[in-house]
């Protein structure tokens, strides 16, 4: 977790600075900071414009009874991505670009699921009080079937 975490915190951002450095350098302060006003003012754009639409699908699954996974995952990365947009930076703008690409949200969807999945398939669920029922509980001895109201 440490390792991930320098990564998130120190790599990343020596990077972006690097990177701001050398355009800086090659099209001038002016253009550059301009550059990362406008990349950050159309990610919002485009988060807000993606995450209407997503908003939009989620709520028609829902009218339609159907339990819409697909469009809370893409909501996710939506969101994940109008914050690294936000973040000033050229490779956090390409990361955040990415994410609003329908195409590439598709693919890292599931990625996701997939992760959620074996997730959940490691989890055990535990008694309410914390301690497995005893061979003597009243539980134990109700059958599978009965639903106890």
């Amino acid at each position: 977790m440490f390792p991930r975490l320098l990564l998130l915190f120190i790599l990343i951002p020596l990077v972006e600075l690097f990177l701001l450095v050398v355009v800086g350098g090659r099209i001038g302060l002016p253009a550059t900071i301009l550059l990362v006003v406008l990349t950050g003012a159309w990610g919002a754009y485009l988060a807000k414009s993606q995450g209407l639409s997503i908003l939009a699908k989620i709520q028609s699954e829902m009218a339609a009874g159907r339990v819409p996974t697909t469009e809370l995952v893409d909501g996710l990365l939506v969101l994940i991505g109008g914050i690294v947009l936000l973040t000033p930076g050229l490779l956090t703008d390409l990361a955040g670009f990415s994410l609003m690409v329908p195409g590439f949200r598709a693919i890292l969807r599931e990625r996701v699921k997939a992760r959620f999945a074996s997730q959940i398939g490691n989890f055990k669920m535990h008694s309410p009080g914390g301690a497995a029922p005893r061979p003597g509980d009243e539980q134990s001895k109700k059958s599978d079937d009965v639903i106890d109201v």
